[in-house]
Order: structure tokens, then C-alpha cells, then sequence
């Protein structure tokens, strides 16, 4: 037989103050019994969880050996988390001037380049109209400065033309590039923010990657000018730009000097006081191995670098920019460098403040003309004096164009027809580097050492021929969840057959209170309880009566009890503020799914009794995850199982660069028996040909027709 498809939910939580006892387990005597909303529990969360990632930045590094030591690997990561590892074969740029246009003694030639096949960056190279011999060349990098007339777009390098202009006017060559998403071809850099692609995680992608990339190729074109000096690359741009600037400057050591503005702050900027909010994902790598933005400034180190702010921005406010600039400041002064960094404040806000750019012409004169700081500068005006329709590069948009899909191929991804094992080595070695790059890749920001879970009765209640008690545990720091159990009046755990442990979602809440919570109102203190679904419940009591079975509820963090805002805007940004932690929602509620079941594990008698596991949709994939890390679960019941984690299935950092749902699946089946309920039957083929292949007994997976829409259910 197979156990009710509908699965309940969560409690009413308690409030965090946790204490630590010597032997390292959780002491619940002195848990208050007022309820913590959702919303200030995840804000404790996110607060400690940006505490312990700030105290651990660059913390290692003691010495200027430790940072020679440290530093290439770090570049690696930064490269892993830009979406850059490996880097993209260097194609053919296939550059072309569409035309020109003079000012006085600029000249603007128009180009265009492909950084990839169909990935197409338009700028505009400014250069004296004479000069002798190669120049100091800057790459500028643009903000977003939208600049759209009837329909057609101009891209941000019109925008901000000013800057490009008075380079070429004091003894330099200037290439001013186009972004991905303000271009004169746009493409999308809110993917996250407001476009709901999630699965930018799971396909370990950001626009900031693309950035970063026609940055690279950007240097890469400037190497073909002889107008340009190869030895005396400098960057700069602001608030987007800025950012480009932090990443051209981390990763490619051609650039001898860098000028960012407005374009970094550090961690609790973003997370704890909500900057985030004001961010596109432009701005940010996938943070897999969980950094503070200080370290992407160390990595400058020893080349120039000047950090430029004004001391009233929001979304890069005064105190994150210091902080990031005195903890890059220590690094520079490890390796013998502080005399090579700087910061340059200027009053306002987010704003391209002219006053705010002499500091970074100061800069490039002393480090690309090696004059001195006492030099006085004759120019410091940079008007803007073309028309924006004289920069256009392209008359038409190129038929092969692929910026404005380049998400879904700029990572690499797991095919989505992969080829079964040919053996159970070839298995064994598959499974092995799955779990690893799980472990290090995708679950990375799960606690390393977590205590031992420990469980505190909250409510015990007979009623109706049933047992009800509720169980509160620490899933993790600031993390408090409540697990529900039912069974038979008078049954021992001992005397059980299995035990169903159920996670609910946010449509089995619901469900859940209606058949159970209302049934036993002492565990749901708090909680607004609908009135008793007397036929759901009547379901549950005959099925105990019939069976020796142990019901058990779960609800991950954000659901139920622990649930946050209804505001779908704040709830974006409160998913996007895992993900700058290194993490993402549902991976946190993977870990929460193995604690319930080290919780259930813990109740006394329970440690023995068989142990099922089923749960719907998007959190049936969070679901069989969990199940990957935990010993003996001998059942999954996965209703309407997502087939891929691109659309509307948890995202996980990373995943799908080394597997998707269906390699998952086969992973569980190897030790568990696994049902997966679901209409699409050609997904699952690889579950079914592994399991042929490596000789599993034909239940181990078992595919069914979805009970979804009434369905007959399947017995066992």
C-alpha cells in the first residue's frame, strides 16, 4: 500500500534563544514560548550567516607569502564563480569599424566585435586624431545608462561619451563598450531580480560572467590597435561599470591601473541592510565559495588601484566601501603595495559626479604617465558633444545574434540526454564525482560540523484513537522548526512498521491543519487553524487504525510557521540574499529535510522503524536530495517530480553543470526504493536504462501515472 498522497505541514515556532551546552548539543529548557515571525527569523539567519562569512574573509592571510600562496587559487575561484571555468575558447573576434565620426582633435571610430560566436559587443574607440606613437589605453566600461530613442537603443556607451571623449583629449585611446542588457542588441542582466530565471543558479550563470568575459576579449581587441600601448591598459567605469571594472581588474593582469567607481560594498551592505534590493545581477558572481567583496579588491593587488565613492549612496553606502577598502589596504600592504591603493570621496549620491572622475585622471596620469601627483591637470571638463545617433555602430541587428539568449548557453550544462553507465565502475566513479561536486559546488554553505539534533516536546495530546505530539529541533543557528508525529493510540514505536515522514509545501500546509492541525489545536498555538476537514481527517484516523503505520510532518524553512512576507517583490529579494550567502533557498531546505530526519530519528524508538519519505513537486526534488545524505530511507514517494532543474524546480548553485534531476533519481535508487508519480514518462529513461544496466531489482524505481488529477492510487 502506499500512504495518503496529501502531506501536512509545520508549526507555530518558538523564539531563538538557543543555548549551547558543553558536549555540543542544543539545550531547549529556556526556548521562549512566544512565536518568532518568519521575517525576523531569516533576518537573525541572514545576519549570522553574513557575520561568519565577513569574519572568515581573508582571514588566512597573515603574511605576504600566505597571499602569493593563496592568490592563484583564488583567482581560479573567482573565474568558477564568474561562470569562466573553464574559460571559453578565445574565437575568432571578427572585429569591424562601421564608421567614423570627428570632434575637434577626437576622432570615434565605431566598432564591433564578437567575444563569442553571436555574442556581439558594439562600442566606440576614441583616439587623438594625431598622436605619435602608441598610447595609454583605458577600456571604459559603462553604468546603466539607458539610451533609447522611438525604440531603437543606442546602448550606454552614448550615455556616458563624455568620459571616452576627454581621454582621447588628454593623450589617450579609449574603448568605451556597450553592456549585455543596455547594448545597441539587449539582452537581460535582472535575471534574478526581476525576471524569474532561477535557474541562473542551477546553471551557475550570471550576466556578471558576460561582462567579465567581453571585457577579457575587450583587452583582447585593444592588443590589435597600434594606437594602444599593450603595456599601459587601465580601466574605469561607475555603479555597473564600476563593477566591470572590479572584475576585468581581479581577473586579467594586462590592466596596470584600475579606477572602479560606485561599484563595490561589502557583504552586509547587501545582505543585512537590503542593498541587494537596488541590484541587477550584473553585479554579482555565483558566490559558491561564499566571499566577502573585499576579497575581489585584494586580488588587484600589487597593480594600481583606486577606489572612487561619493559618501551618500544608497546602493553603495560610505561604511561598505571603507570596509572594503581598509581590509584590501592590508593585503597591499602584506605584498609591499600600499602606496598603490587609494580611495577618492566626494559628496552625493549614486550619481556620475564630474568631480568624482579627476581623482581617476589624477591616477592614470601618476601610474600610466608616471607624472607626478603634484602635476596640475589644464583639463578637467568632459562635456558631452556628439549626437547620440552619430555613436550607433550596427544599421540592423545580425540575424545570428545571441545576446539575447546568451543564458542559455554561456555555461556549460549537463546534457539533457545522458548516456547511461556502460558499467558499475563507470557508476561508481559518476555517482562518487556527483556527490563530491554536491558537497563542494552546491550544498557548500551547509554547517561543516553541526551539532548533534536534539528534540524538545512541545505538545503530546491523545484524541480520537490517535497519538499527536510535536517536536521542536535546530535545524541550524537561528534555525528553529517544529516536527509533527501521529499514530495509533497505545502503539509503540517499536511495535511500528514504518514511518511516513511527510515535507510539506505551501499548498500541503494548508492541508495539513485542516486534517490535523485543527484535529489537535495544543500543537499549533499561534497558528490561525481553518475549520476541521472532517473527511480528510476520518482518511487519516481509518488509516491508522488499519495499519501500523507513523505519519510524521515537516516543514522546511519559509513555509508555515516560519513563512515571510506575502510581498512577492520582498520575497524575490529575500531568495536572492541566500544566494549572495552562497546558498540558495531550497539547498537550505535540503538541509533542513536531513535534520527533520535526524530529528524523527532522535524521538525515542524511532531510530529503528522503517522510514518512507514523500512530498510533491518542487519540494519532491529538495526531497531526493536530502535523501542522498542520509543513511536508510527505504522509500521515496515523489509526486509530480520536476524532470530538470531549469524550469520550476529548486535551484541549486552549480548543479546543473555536473547533473540534472533524472542522475539524482538514480543516485537514490541505488538505496532506496524510489516512486516517481508523473505523466512525462521519456525524462525518466535514464533512471530506467541505469537500473537495466547495473542490474537493480525492478522496484528499486518504479515510474506511475500522476495522482494529480484523480488518478487511481497506485498500490504497492
Amino acid at each position: 500500500m502506499k500512504p495518503p498522497a496529501h502531506l501536512p505541514t509545520f508549526l507555530a515556532l518558538s523564539s531563538l534563544a538557543l543555548l549551547s551546552l558543553p558536549g555540543g548539543a542544543a539545550d531547549f529548557a529556556d526556548i521562549p514560548t512566544d512565536p518568532k515571525p518568519g521575517d525576523a527569523m531569516i533576518a537573525e539567519f541572514f545576519e549570522t550567516e553574513t557575520k561568519r562569512i565577513t569574519n572568515r574573509n581573508l582571514a588566512n592571510i597573515k603574511s605576504k607569502a600566505d597571499w602569493e600562496k593563496a592568490r592563484d587559487n583564488y583567482r581560479r575561484q573567482l573565474f568558477e564563480m564568474l561562470g569562466l571555468q573553464p574559460l571559453p575558447a578565445r574565437s575568432p573576434l571578427e572585429a569591424k569599424v562601421t564608421g567614423t565620426v570627428e570632434h575637434d582633435d577626437i576622432v570615434v571610430e565605431k566598432v564591433v566585435f564578437e567575444s563569442r560566436p553571436g555574442l556581439y559587443v558594439t562600442g566606440n574607440f576614441y583616439r587623438p586624431k594625431t598622436q605619435d606613437g602608441p598610447l595609454p589605453a583605458i577600456l571604459y566600461v559603462c553604468g546603466h545608462g539607458r539610451v533609447k530613442v522611438d525604440g531603437v537603443s543606442y546602448g550606454n556607451k552614448a550615455h556616458y561619451q563624455h568620459h571616452g571623449a576627454w581621454f582621447a583629449r588628454n593623450g589617450y585611446v579609449c574603448l568605451t563598450i556597450d553592456t549585455l542588457q543596455l547594448g545597441e542588441i539587449e539582452g537581460i542582466h535582472h535575471g534574478t531580480h526581476h525576471e524569474g530565471r532561477w535557474w541562473w543558479n542551477s546553471r551557475g550563470y550570471t550576466s556578471a560572467g558576460v561582462e567579465a568575459w567581453n571585457c577579457i576579449r575587450a583587452l583582447d581587441y585593444l592588443e590589435t590597435r597600434e594606437e594602444a600601448d599593450p603595456k599601459k591598459f587601465g580601466v574605469t567605469g561607475r555603479s555597473g561599470g564600476g563593477a566591470y571594472s572590479w572584475w576585468i581588474a581581479a581577473l586579467d593582469e594586462r590592466i596596470q591601473a584600475a579606477v572602479p567607481v560606485a561599484g563595490i560594498t561589502n557583504m552586509d551592505n547587501h545582505v543585512v541592510d537590503g542593498c541587494v534590493e537596488g541590484h541587477c545581477d550584473c553585479m554579482y558572481h555565483v558566490n559558491t565559495y561564499r566571499w566577502d567583496f573585499p576579497t575581489i579588491a585584494a586580488l588587484v593587488a600589487p597593480r594600481p588601484l583606486l577606489i572612487a565613492n561619493t559618501d551618500k549612496d544608497r546602493i553603495f553606502p560610505l561604511d561598505g566601501v571603507v570596509d572594503v577598502y581598509q581590509k584590501a589596504h592590508r593585503i597591499y600592504d602584506l605584498v609591499g603595495a600600499g602606496d598603490k591603493i587609494g580611495l577618492a570621496l566626494y559628496e552625493g549620491g549614486h550619481a556620475d559626479t564630474q568631480p568624482l572622475r579627476v581623482p581617476a585622471f589624477h591616477w592614470f596620469e601618476r601610474f600610466l604617465k608616471d607624472k607626478a601627483i603634484s602635476e596640475e591637470m589644464p583639463d578637467t571638463v568632459a562635456p558631452k558633444v556628439f549626437e547620440v545617433t552619430d555613436l550607433k555602430v550596427l544599421e540592423e541587428i545580425p540575424n545570428d545574434e545571441r545576446n539575447t539568449s546568451i543564458d542559455e548557453y554561456f555555461t556549460r550544462r549537463y546534457p539533457r540526454r545522458a548516456k547511461p553507465p556502460e558499467s558499475g565502475e563507470d557508476w561508481k566513479a559518476n555517482r562518487n564525482q556527483w556527490i563530491k561536486r554536491l558537497e563542494t559546488r552546491s550544498f557548500r554553505a551547509w554547517p561543516a560540523r553541526p551539532e548533534e539534533v536534539v528534540t524538545a516536546e512541545a505538545a503530546s495530546v491523545t484524541r480520537d484513537g490517535l497519538a499527536f505530539s510535536a517536536h521542536d529541533f535546530i535545524s541550524q543557528e537561528n534555525i528553529l522548526l517544529r516536527l509533527y508525529l501521529v499514530h495509533r493510540e497505545g502503539l509503540h514505536p517499536k511495535d511500528l512498521d514504518l514511518v511516513v515522514l511527510n515535507v510539506l509545501d505551501e499548498t500541503t500546509w494548508p492541508e495539513f491543519l485542516g486534517s490535523v492541525g485543527a484535529a489537535f489545536p495544543e500543537g499549533f498555538k499561534g497558528v490561525s487553524l481553518p475549520a476541521l476537514d472532517r473527511e480528510a481527517f476520518d482518511q487519516e484516523k481509518a488509516m491508522h487504525q488499519s495499519q501500523k503505520w507513523a505519519m510524521a510532518y515537516l516543514a522546511p524553512i519559509g513555509i508555515g510557521p516560519t513563512a515571510w512576507t506575502d510581498d512577492e517583490k520582498e520575497r524575490t529579494h529575500i531568495r536572492r540574499r541566500f544566494q549572495l550567502l552562497g546558498m540558495t533557498l531550497d539547498s537550505t531546505r535540503v538541509w533542513d529535510i536531513r535534520r527533520g530526519i535526524q530529528a524523527l530519528r532522535s524521538i525515542d524508538g524511532m531510530d529503528s522503524v522503517q522510514l518512507w519519505m514523500q512530498s510533491h513537486e518542487a519540494m519532491a526534488v529538495n526531497t531526493l536530495y536530502a535523501s542522498l545524505f542520509e543513511p536508510k530511507v527505504h522509500r521515496l514517494d515523489l509526486h509530480d517530480l520536476p524532470s530538470s532543474h531549469m524550469e520550476g524546480a529548486p535551484d541549486y548553485l552549480n548543479v546543473l553543470r555536473f547533473l540534472d534531476i533524472p542522475q539524482a533519481a538514480a543516485m537514490a535508487a541505488e538505496n532506496s526504493r524510489v516512486v516517481v508519480y508523473s505523466d512525462e514518462k521519456k525524462p525518466w529513461n535514464y533512471v530506467n536504462q541505469t537500473a537495466k544496466a547495473l542490474g537493480w531489482e525492478k522496484k528499486q524505481f518504479e515510474l506511475r501515472d500522476s495522482m494529480k488529477e484523480g488518478g487511481e492510487k497506485a498500490e504497492e
